[in-house]
C-alpha cells in the first residue's frame, strides 16, 4: 500500500514539473496534478493491456524491431486519455503534447525515483 502511495505522489510531482516545461502540458494546480496522476494510473492499468494486445500483431510483423515504439505510442495514448478525462489538465498542442508529455513523464519520474531510492 505504501508503494502505491509513493508512486502516486511521485507521478503527481512529475506531472506538476512537466506542466512547467514548455511542451504544451498544462495543469491548473497541485490538486489537479494529484487527480491527474490518479486518473493516469487507472487509465494505464485498464487501457494499456488492451493497447498492448492490439499492438502485438504490428510488433510481431515488424519482427519485434521496435517494441519501444509501440510502448511509446501506448503511453502517449494513455497520457492523452488522462488529459481528456481530467478537467484542468490540458494538452495545448494535441497529440504532440501527449507524446512529449509521456516522454517527459517517464524521464522526470525516473529521475525522482533515482533521487529518492539511491
Amino acid at each position: 500500500m505504501l508503494a502505491l502511495l509513493v508512486t502516486w505522489i511521485v507521478t503527481a510531482v512529475s506531472f506538476f514539473i512537466i506542466s512547467k516545461l514548455p511542451i504544451g502540458v498544462e495543469i491548473d494546480s497541485l490538486v489537479k496534478s494529484l487527480m491527474s496522476a490518479a486518473v493516469f494510473g487507472i487509465v494505464t492499468a485498464i487501457v494499456r493491456p488492451i493497447l498492448d494486445f492490439f499492438f502485438a500483431v504490428p510488433n510481431f510483423l515488424s519482427f519485434n524491431l521496435f517494441p519501444w515504439l509501440f510502448a511509446f505510442i501506448a503511453g502517449a495514448i494513455c497520457f492523452g486519455l488522462a488529459a481528456w478525462l481530467v478537467k484542468g489538465f490540458r494538452l495545448r498542442y494535441g497529440w504532440i503534447s501527449a507524446a512529449l508529455g509521456a516522454f517527459a513523464l517517464s524521464l522526470v519520474s525516473n529521475l525522482i525515483y533515482n533521487v529518492l531510492f539511491l
